[in-house]
């Protein structure tokens, strides 16, 4: 059980092991729709990412994804089947949010870590920033997603999951996950903009790669792989001077901002 999820997932976990004894295409985002939309998906932007072309060998940085008959794929195997005790719960809906990169669910629980009203009106230069980082995560990730083909853990089952099961699931690959790519590359480009929000904007960045196993979209190896290169592929965009222009932009932006976060709850 991975030390990141929840504790009443070990708990189910331990209860469990103790009854066991004797490919589609992507867009990106506005900010304007209801993060309580499972289904919510790529929207149409006129943006392209910052990385062009084979900048980085994802294949090659991480490696294959664990056998299934290995121990870390039958670890990755139990953590979904045990996972699936969240469904309803708030973790479970907080997955759901943390879902929507593309309707503004996702950079919501950002904002709150961070104490700004994050968006397209409100910070464009940064909003925007995040949206061609979610286009480049998809031009580093797909590659060895397209290469191991690993298949998602919903597949050949029906247990809950927290968004729609559609088709293109069964065709778009698992490892590494691009929603933990994309989360963590956020934390980190966030957390380089407002030093002071470095804790609870990594948190958010950590939580949002284990909604991905939470909703049973991914393993945890997946999110892990995702974790690996985001952070490469943030390491890579800061040698690229578009990037660098538009993070000192959005520095500026946010140090003038006055908008507050809203839908942060108690």
């Amino acid at each position: 059980m991975n030390r990141h999820l929840p504790a009443a997932v070990a708990v189910v976990a331990l209860l469990a092991c103790a009854a066991a004894a004797p490919k589609p295409h992507h867009e990106a985002s506005h900010d304007d729709a209801s993060h309580d939309d499972a289904s919510m998906g790529p929207r149409p932007v006129k943006l392209s990412g910052y990385l062009q072309g084979p900048t980085l060998d994802g294949k090659t940085i991480l490696g294959p994804p664990p056998a299934a008959d290995s121990p870390q794929g039958k670890a990755d195997r139990a953590e979904f089947e045990v996972t699936r005790a969240l469904q309803g719960s708030a973790r479970w809906k907080t997955a759901i949010q943390d879902n929507d990169l593309w309707g503004g669910g996702a950079v919501r629980r950002f904002a709150c870590a961070m104490g700004v009203g994050l968006g397209p009106r409100t910070t464009p230069a940064t909003y925007r920033l995040l949206q061609r980082v979610e286009l480049d995560v998809r031009t580093v990730g797909t590659p060895a997603k397209d290469y191991y083909d690993r298949k998602r853990p919903l597949i050949g089952n029906d247990a809950p999951v927290c968004v729609p099961r559609e088709e293109w699931m069964k065709t778009n690959a698992s490892y590494p996950s691009g929603h933990a790519m994309t989360a963590w590359s956020w934390a980190l480009i966030l957390t380089e903009l407002a030093p002071d929000k470095a804790d609870p904007l990594l948190t958010v960045g950590r939580e949002s790669g284990d909604s991905r196993v939470i909703c049973g979209v991914h393993f945890i190896s997946d999110v892990e792989a995702g974790r690996t290169l985001g952070a490469a592929m943030v390491a890579r965009l800061h040698a690229d001077p578009a990037f660098t222009a538009d993070l000192a932009r959005a520095k500026r932006e946010l140090a003038h901002t006055k908008a507050r976060p809203e839908g942060c709850g108690g």
